[in-house]
């Protein structure tokens, strides 16, 4: 029952070129950046990114995208990443938009074993071009497809030795619903305590979705944009 890793490294050794992967975090906020910079140093190719965005130029999976790892992404949010919009809009990069609440729900019924649902979001646009579409109480809907992941990377605060999570105020984000629909899922934690140290009432996570722990080497938090009052 013991899943942790020795390194974040470890952790990642057997995703490979053309892997799916789910990563965690809202901006730059619960982003498992160790795993990211772990991937980054694996070298793989061809990845397609499930992520609400793809971090910035130089920070969270945008160094992913630099390096010309990733083929695809799935994000509801491109606008902070200068790389990101020049490959989309050349050709080089295939990215698939969706609705943020959409692209939440997509990740939770794949969770959950949920193949597809109906939302009225996007019907009429873009977004439903291709898509099955049916009226309900008089509303148009379109079909959206339940999303899993070979691995999914995520972020969380504390983790005993089973795999159980705790996350932290923002940063716990897209990361809970991301752990249920990876086949494997990797968490990298700050802190590991004992079993029976976290609170069974405050466990986010469950240990039965997680199947990897590891300990972050080096947590830097970035501030995607930093706002400040001015002082009197």
């Amino acid at each position: 029952m013991d899943k942790i890793y020795p390194s974040s490294a470890s952790a990642v050794t057997d995703i490979g070129d053309s892997a799916v992967i789910m990563s965690g975090g809202f901006g730059l906020s619960g982003n498992p950046e160790n795993l990211i910079r772990a991937l980054h140093d694996k070298g793989v190719r061809d990845l397609t990114i499930i992520s609400n965005n793809c971090g910035t130029t130089e920070l969270g999976l945008g160094i992913l995208l630099a390096a010309d790892q990733v083929k695809k992404m799935i994000s509801s949010y491109v606008g902070e990443n200068k790389v990101f919009e020049q490959l989309f809009l050349s050709g080089q990069l295939e990215v698939e938009l969706n609705p943020q609440g959409t692209l939440a729900e997509r990740i939770r019924a794949g969770g959950a074993g949920i193949a597809g649902f109906y939302t009225p979001t996007g019907y009429g646009t873009a977004i439903a071009e291709g898509k099955e579409t049916r009226e309900f109480d008089g509303r148009q809907c379109v079909l959206e497809t339940g999303l899993r992941a070979d691995f999914a990377l995520v972020k969380a605060w504390k983790a005993d030795r089973w795999g159980n999570l705790v996350y932290r105020k923002t940063a716990r984000n897209f990361n809970p619903m991301m752990a249920t629909a990876g086949k494997v899922t990797i968490a990298e934690v700050e802190e590991i305590v004992e079993v029976g140290e976290l609170d069974a009432d405050q466990i986010h996570t469950p240990g039965i979705y997680v199947q990897r722990i590891v300990k972050g080497e080096r947590f830097d938090k970035p501030i995607e944009q930093r706002t400040v009052r001015e002082r009197n």
